[in-house]
């Protein structure tokens, strides 16, 4: 049986300096994707094999399970394992008939710089990203999204195939984050689809949402990603606050439109590097993450206004077109009977049988073309309806 040491993002580079002034080499496990490369190794050195790429790519499909299993019993007792840390248990069960042995590496570092009221930068690392599911647990997420997300059939079908294609490549390095722009008119669901993938992520935090309506002015990237060091008030900014403070995967955007070009150019090199790098030159890995733009801008203002070197980094450029009746009477369904269970869980169960039928009866949502004016509609019905019962 294997021995498998566990290391913390704020460890690593420490620990792994120190093992190589030991004579440790160090190898990634993705190296070994056949066993035959293992008679490659030298049995005079002495190697580290990091698995953590190889618990990803099983998390996601577990059918190479028996292939991995073998490919870790053929390595001698000159290698050792080692994982990142965020990924111990899985670590534990999946390889429970090849490694017994697990032990944390025994180096102290300084921690990573992060905001002083935002998450430490450990729970940062251990965000719940879509490359991270298995066969399973995207089912479920799918499932989960699409209930969440009104109409647009489209589009869902789209995006499941965006994201079958993200996590292959982004497993093999070749895409750091998946890309959404999305147009339309406002209140018809753009937003709406970051809120559906955060939610069916499982997430117990806020959406990490950046609103680009205030980040029109020349300083905008100072407000984004922090002012640098000696300005007073410097910071990390408040797009590392946002995501530290997110335990998913998904970063909204809205408005982008309205941002300038520093600010554009910064994402530029977010989407091809998949790194937020605030002022300070503090480095935050987003790497597995999606990211949503929005923007009420036309098809037609949106080359006029995004420049080509930026368009070519959105994975998915589409325009949202208003919901049909059919859409917009399922979300009524749906968001009165949501309004009037949390009325009884928190205030009264005490309301009459044929409220949910009275407050239904009176929206016509042929009259309604975007989801807040619709939303709006419902909640003065039920108030009106209440204060009279």
């Amino acid at each position: 049986m294997n021995k498998v040491f566990f290391y913390t993002r704020q460890q690593y580079f420490k620990f792994k300096s120190s093992q190589l002034a030991q004579g440790f080499e160090f190898l990634s496990g993705s190296t070994f994707d056949h066993i035959e490369y293992i008679k490659w190794l030298d049995e005079s050195k002495r190697y580290y094999v990091d698995i953590t790429s190889i618990v990803s790519l099983l998390k996601a499909n577990e059918s190479q399970l028996y292939l991995f299993e073998r490919l870790l019993n053929g390595f001698k007792d000159n290698t050792t394992f080692i994982c990142d840390k965020v990924y111990e248990d899985d670590v534990k069960y999946i390889f429970r008939n090849v490694l017994d042995d697990y032990s944390d590496v025994e180096i102290e570092c300084e921690e990573i710089p992060v905001e002083k009221d935002a998450a430490s930068a450990g729970k940062f690392a251990l965000v719940r990203k879509i490359t991270d599911l298995n066969d399973s647990e995207l089912t479920k997420f799918f499932e989960d999204f699409d209930t969440s997300l009104y109409g647009h059939q489209q589009f869902k079908e789209e995006f499941q195939n965006l994201v079958t294609s993200f996590r292959v490549f982004n497993r093999l390095g070749e895409h750091k984050i998946l890309s959404l722009f999305l147009m339309g008119d406002s209140g018809i669901g753009k937003t709406e689809v970051a809120r559906a993938i955060h939610k069916a992520l499982g997430s117990n935090s806020k959406l990490a949402k950046i609103n680009f309506g205030n980040y029109s002015s020349h300083d905008a990237l100072n407000s984004l990603i922090g002012s640098p060091l000696g300005y007073i008030g410097s910071d990390g900014g408040e797009l590392v606050k946002r995501v530290c403070e997110s335990d998913v995967g998904i970063i909204l955007i809205d408005e982008f439109e309205k941002a300038n070009n520093a600010v554009f150019n910064y994402f530029l090199d977010v989407l091809e590097n998949g790194k937020i790098v605030n002022s300070q030159a503090d480095e935050y890995d987003v790497n597995g993450y999606i990211i949503v733009f929005t923007s009420n801008i036309t098809k037609d203002n949106f080359e006029s206004k995004i420049s080509p070197e930026l368009r070519s980094r959105f994975d998915y450029k589409g325009v949202f077109n208003l919901l049909t009746n059919k859409d917009k009477q399922k979300f009524v369904d749906f968001r009165v009977n949501q309004i009037i269970s949390k009325y009884k869980e928190f205030v009264s169960d005490d309301i009459p049988e044929s409220l949910f039928d009275d407050i239904v009866n009176q929206i016509h949502v042929s009259q309604y073309k975007n989801m807040r004016d619709l939303n709006k509609k419902i909640k003065d019905t039920f108030v009106s309806l209440i204060s009279y019962s």
